[in-house]
């Protein structure tokens, strides 16, 4: 409040206006009862590019992923107010996609991939083989960042930066969980988001949008390939830090039943 009477509202930055991140910014400050669009200003950074600018004064605060949160704490330049995983339990996260175009014309080279992306996600998933992914993914050639900044809280392990600090359960997943299926919720879910932040003018085909891009026909018959089982499908209500609760059949609700919010029509 003070800084927005003094004309210069405190910044957030975050990846990409309709991205992941900044929809966790966006549901984090609105249910602190902060317009998103009225009270801060959010500005788009690069990844790799946050703990730079934060460094100089562009922002107050980012929302990204890691390693970048636990950089800003080893350079002793901000904390971690929450994890992610605190505002949605096992969240979508990353995505593999594919042109529909490309879909058709490829398909065993999209199997391929879902495979590959499959035994990777296996591994990585296997806590004894996080410390050699740490040290991979450390190196210049990818984020370019010590793999002990890395590798902690890939371990589950937290601190925060202002003195508290957690063992997370809920640590960083790549495949447990049958967190890899397509889940067309999922999409319902972001599109409502869409909405709610005035993104989209009026509602959207929910089901059928989710239907067309969320190709769990074609993981299926993947994972058929390799033999894996998979968890399937859910239509299974998601619940929130703030006690909101997103049933899937219901987005439109969802999307215009909080008090923060700027849906149009």
């Amino acid at each position: 409040d003070e800084a927005k009477a003094k004309g210069t509202p405190m910044s957030f930055a975050m990846t990409f206006p309709p991205g992941t991140h900044a929809m966790w910014m966006r549901y984090y400050l609105a249910a602190g009862g902060i317009p998103p669009d009225k009270d801060v200003a959010l500005i788009t950074i690069p990844p790799p590019q946050m703990v730079a600018n934060m460094k100089i004064g562009k922002m107050d605060g980012y929302c990204v992923g890691e390693p970048w949160n636990a950089r800003a704490i080893a350079d002793d330049i901000g904390f971690t107010s929450l994890n992610t995983q605190d505002i949605w339990k096992d969240h979508p996260e990353k995505v593999c996609a594919f042109t529909a175009e490309f879909a058709e014309k490829n398909p065993k080279t999209v199997k391929a991939v879902l495979k590959a992306l499959h035994e990777a996600s296996v591994w990585l998933d296997k806590m004894e083989n996080r410390p050699e992914q740490a040290d991979i993914v450390s190196r210049p050639t990818y984020i370019n960042c010590p793999k002990e900044i890395i590798l902690g809280r890939m371990l589950g392990d937290y601190d925060f930066g202002d003195g508290r600090t957690k063992k997370d359960p809920y640590y960083m997943n790549f495949h447990d969980r049958n967190c890899n299926y397509p889940q067309a919720k999922y999409a319902i879910w972001f599109m409502s988001q869409y909405r709610r932040w005035g993104m989209l003018d009026e509602a959207p085909d929910y089901a059928g949008i989710a239907k067309k891009v969320m190709r769990g026909d074609l993981y299926e018959e993947a994972m058929k390939e390799i033999g894996y089982v998979h968890g399937g499908p859910s239509m299974e209500p998601e619940k929130f830090f703030d006690g909101a609760v997103f049933d899937p059949s219901k987005p439109e609700e969802f999307a215009r039943g909080f008090a923060v919010g700027s849906v149009k029509g």
